[in-house]
């Protein structure tokens, strides 16, 4: 079963490497292109715009076509195969689920798209890997901490997960260190009251401060992401 996403041009191996995953959600047609940037700059390679916020699919289109060399752009929140489809054909490169569905899962692996669907419990994440998905969103992960994922891999050695919810710069490498194959942040960085009020150089510290955390990590043990590289 291919979960590379290599279909839509999504690197898992560059993922992997890279290890940090940035979630966009309330972004404005003012803020974007800022907010954009501000991931760009901080050291993100990966960021996804979530469908529930007005404009993600526009978003994601001109995203995708102007920061092509520099960032991976995804959709979040899809919950359905017509918001697969839409974010597809906006130019999605992968997919970020709250919860599994099965026919986006398969929708997903129709197209070579990387699927990324969220869950909690044991039996959800092995449900969730069995059905395709390139890591399982363990979401949310701050309600367990750092030793539930340590304890899920135990038994689910293969498994690659995505520890999401209540992730940030001084605890990115506890979740690293416990098993995660990758981390994301979200509001408490890339708020919405931020990006309207278009404190980009906020946006943009905290973001490298959680870069270079996860890098920090990922150098000791020998996962570290070469950024010359092209990210298609």
């Amino acid at each position: 079963m291919n979960k590379s996403g290599d279909g839509s041009g999504f690197n898992l191996n560059r993922f992997k490497e890279a290890s940090a995953l940035g979630i966009i959600r309330g972004a404005t047609p003012d803020s974007v292109e800022g907010v954009v940037e501000a991931c760009v700059s901080g050291g993100l390679q990966f960021v996804e715009f979530t469908l529930n916020s007005d404009g993600a699919l526009s978003f994601i289109e001109t995203g995708s076509k102007k920061f092509a060399d520099s960032l991976c752009i995804g959709a979040g929140t899809v919950l359905s195969v017509s918001e697969a489809t839409q974010a597809f054909n906006a130019g999605a490169q992968f997919i970020v689920s709250p919860t599994l569905n099965d026919d986006v899962a398969f929708y997903c692996r129709e197209k070579g798209l990387a699927y990324f669907p969220g869950a909690f419990t044991p039996t959800e994440i092995e449900k969730a890997w069995n059905a395709g998905a390139a890591m399982v969103k363990v979401f949310p992960a701050s309600q367990m901490g750092p030793d539930y994922l340590k304890t899920l891999l135990g038994p689910f050695n293969d498994i690659l997960l995505m520890a999401v919810g209540g992730i940030h710069a001084s605890n990115a490498d506890d979740y690293l260190r416990a098993g995660a194959s990758a981390v994301a942040i979200g509001g408490s960085v890339l708020s919405p009251v931020r990006m309207k009020n278009k404190e980009y150089e906020i946006i943009k510290a905290e973001i490298s401060e959680f870069v270079l955390a996860v890098r920090a990590y990922c150098s000791k043990i020998g996962r570290v992401s070469n950024q010359s590289e092209s990210l298609r």
